[in-house]
C-alpha cells in the first residue's frame, strides 16, 4: 500500500498568550494545530500544509518548526510582499478563551491568487484534503469559487474532503454569506465535524436534527457534531452513535480542543479504527491538549495512543 498524503489548507499566524511575566510567544492557527497533532499520532504519512507565507524571519522560523513536526512544506507559497498574520489569546479564569486578531492582509489570504498549475497538480494527488471554515472565509470572493472547483477536484480524483466548521463571524460579511459557502464545501465533502454550538450561530438551530438533516441532504457520508465537554455525535451510514467526552478537572486553556479532537478522530478514523474509538481517540487529545497553555502543546505532554499502521487502514 502507498504512503497516505494528507493534505491541510489554512492559515497559520503568530501566537501571542497573555502571561503574569508578559507575553508568550510561538504559532498557531486552526488546521495547522490539527497538521502538527495529526503529524505526531501518524508516522506513516505525508502531512502536508497548504498556505502562504511571506519571506520574513517570523515566516522562517513557522517553516523550520513545521520541519521539525515532520510537516511537509512542498505546498507553501512564500510571498515577498506580505507577512503572517498575528493573534493574542486571552483566557479567563475558567480556562475560557477570546481572541484578538491583526490578519486582514495576511500572506495566507492570497494563497490561491497566483497558484501554479504545478502546485495544484500535486495537490490533486493527495488522498485526503482537510479544511475549515476560517480556511474559507479568509479567502476573497473570487478565490472562494476558485477553491470550490479545487475541492471538486480533488474529490473527483478519490480524495476524502474533510471540512471543520469553525464559523467565525467577524470574517463573514454575512451570516447568509456563510451559509452559502458553507453549502459548497460540504456538497464536496466526505467528513464534515461541526461544532453544534457554531451550526446555532449560523443557521439558528434548536435542534441537533436539524443540523444532521441538512448536513447529510448536501451528500456528507460521515459527520461529527463536537458539543465540547458533553457526548459528540457521530453520524454515517451505519447509524447513529453518541460517545462521551473525557472528563476533565483541570481546564487550564480551550485553546485548539476541537482542533486537537479533529486529529486523533481522523488519525484513528484513517487508519482502520471504527467511528467509536475514533472518537475516544479525539476526545483523549482534546481532554489532553486542555490541560496546557497554548494551540499546540510540548510532545513531551502527547497522550500514549496506540494506532494502526496506514497499512493496515481498511
Amino acid at each position: 500500500m502507498t504512503e497516505l498524503k494528507v493534505a491541510f489548507i489554512g492559515e497559520c499566524m503568530v501566537e501571542l498568550q497573555q502571561q503574569q511575566q508578559g507575553l508568550r510567544q510561538s504559532f498557531g492557527g486552526d488546521t495547522l494545530n490539527t497538521a502538527v497533532y495529526f503529524s505526531r499520532l501518524v508516522n506513516s504519512a505525508t502531512v502536508s500544509y497548504v498556505t502562504a507565507l511571506g519571506t520574513d524571519q517570523l515566516s522562517d522560523q513557522m517553516l523550520a518548526i513545521w520541519h521539525q513536526e515532520q510537516i511537509d512544506t512542498q505546498l507553501v507559497q512564500r510571498l515577498g510582499d506580505k507577512l503572517p498574520g498575528i493573534y493574542m489569546v486571552q483566557v479567563d479564569e475558567t480556562g475560557e478563551r477570546s481572541f484578538l486578531y491583526w490578519r486582514n492582509d495576511s500572506a495566507a489570504k492570497y494563497w490561491l491568487d497566483n497558484v501554479s498549475d504545478a502546485l495544484l497538480e500535486q495537490l490533486y494527488a493527495y488522498d485526503v484534503v482537510y479544511l475549515s471554515g476560517i480556511s474559507v472565509a479568509i479567502l476573497s470572493e473570487g478565490m472562494r469559487e476558485k477553491l470550490y472547483h479545487v475541492l471538486a477536484q480533488c474529490q473527483a480524483n478519490g480524495a476524502k474532503v474533510m471540512f471543520d466548521n469553525n464559523f467565525r463571524p467577524a470574517l463573514w460579511q454575512s451570516k447568509q454569506q456563510a451559509i452559502d459557502a458553507y453549502a459548497k464545501i460540504l456538497a464536496c465533502t466526505h467528513t464534515a465535524m461541526l461544532t453544534f454550538d457554531d451550526e446555532q450561530a449560523i443557521y439558528g438551530d434548536e435542534h441537533i436534527e436539524q443540523c444532521i438533516e441538512r448536513t447529510l441532504a448536501l451528500g456528507v457520508s460521515e459527520l461529527v457534531i463536537k458539543r465540547g465537554s458533553k457526548d459528540c455525535l457521530i453520524v454515517t451510514e451505519e447509524g447513529a452513535i453518541s460517545v462521551p467526552a473525557t472528563k476533565v478537572a483541570n481546564v487550564v486553556d480551550t485553546n485548539a480542543a476541537g482542533d486537537s479532537f479533529a486529529a486523533g478522530y481522523l488519525a484513528a478514523r484513517l487508519q482502520g479504527a471504527n467511528a467509536k474509538q475514533a472518537a475516544l481517540t479525539g476526545h483523549k487529545m482534546a481532554g489532553t491538549v486542555i490541560q496546557h497553555k497554548g494551540a499546540i502543546i510540548d510532545a513531551k505532554h502527547m497522550p500514549t495512543i496506540q494506532l494502526l499502521s496506514t497499512a493496515d487502514a481498511v
